[in-house]
């Protein structure tokens, strides 16, 4: 009888070890899984930060003006290829505050005497201002030319019409991807979207994950994830997040929902390295009165 009591005792304790050993290196196996992505992810940093000199705005060029009603069946598949990437991402920010956050970006399209147009994207601040970047709004790079280029006309998306923006306030970029790479636009209209709240305190801490919500190759507002990568010299910062043409203005939000950076530029023939500028003072100087702190 004592020896069948035994019996079960001595099974419980076999299972218990090995459950137990499993478990350690389950736990192990989770820990190295992490500490590798975050050297796979020193390693990219380091690769794309020996070409930073190889830099390119992401506002898109446009063979024709914009229509008002987007192609549905690209967007969608633009839509399908963001949601695989934010599957395991999707627990960092509650579905409705994304929702509510992509309601705070429109489409900037801007016109210019060469005939030629250009689109990118513009961030709601309140009373109808935007920001966005210098070089979507300014013709940059103009340094020398006997003729140079005049960017005449921005227009926003706003539920279907182009609305006409004048621009209030722009940075001291005389090219593109700078610190001084920032604008803000306004139109008179009236419109009813949602106010980015501003964290200007954001520490950019290395692999800290982040959101980006930009006009992906001018298909309206697309949702994409990405990790913050490290503070440059310029006080620009690296994120490994894709650098579409159109994203340039749009927005980097951190956990919380806020507005800490706008996307200013990419690797040349690279869209995974993106350049984000972060919102400082300066930025706000013409609209301070919005109380835009969180």
């Amino acid at each position: 009888m004592s020896t069948r009591r035994a019996v079960p005792a001595v099974l419980v304790s076999i299972f218990a070890f090995v459950f137990f050993g499993l478990g350690n290196f389950l736990g192990a196996r989770q820990y190295a899984d992490s500490d590798s992505q975050l050297a796979a992810l020193r390693a990219e940093i380091a690769f794309l930060k020996r070409r930073t000199n190889e830099v390119a705005g992401t506002v898109g060029t446009m063979a024709i003006a914009p229509a008002a009603v987007t192609d549905d069946e690209a967007r969608a598949a633009i839509v399908a290829d963001v949601k695989r990437q934010l599957a395991d991402e999707m627990g960092l920010l509650p579905v409705n505050v994304l929702r509510d956050r992509s309601n705070s970006f429109v489409e900037l399209y801007s016109y210019d005497d060469r005939g030629s147009s250009s689109y990118g994207t513009a961030g709601y601040l309140g009373e109808g201002y935007f920001i966005t970047v210098k070089h979507g709004v300014v013709a940059l790079n103009q340094e020398g030319q006997t003729d140079p280029r005049k960017i005449t006309l921005v227009k926003l998306m706003y539920k279907g019409q182009l609305l006409t923006a004048r621009v209030v306030d722009y940075g001291d970029a005389k090219v593109e991807v700078d610190p001084g790479d920032w604008a803000i636009v306004r139109v008179k209209e009236k419109i009813d979207l949602t106010p980015l709240n501003l964290n200007m305190a954001y520490s950019f801490d290395f692999a800290e994950p982040i959101f980006r919500l930009g006009n992906d190759y001018s298909k309206g507002i697309i949702l994409s994830t990405g990790y913050v990568g490290q503070r440059m010299s310029n006080k620009l910062v690296t994120c490994l997040t894709d650098g579409h043409p159109g994203v340039s203005g749009g927005g980097v939000l951190n956990r919380d929902g806020d507005l800490v950076g706008i996307p200013i530029g990419r690797m040349q023939g690279d869209y995974r390295f993106s350049f984000i500028l972060p919102v400082r003072p300066e930025m706000f100087r013409k609209v301070a009165h919005l109380n835009l702190a969180p």
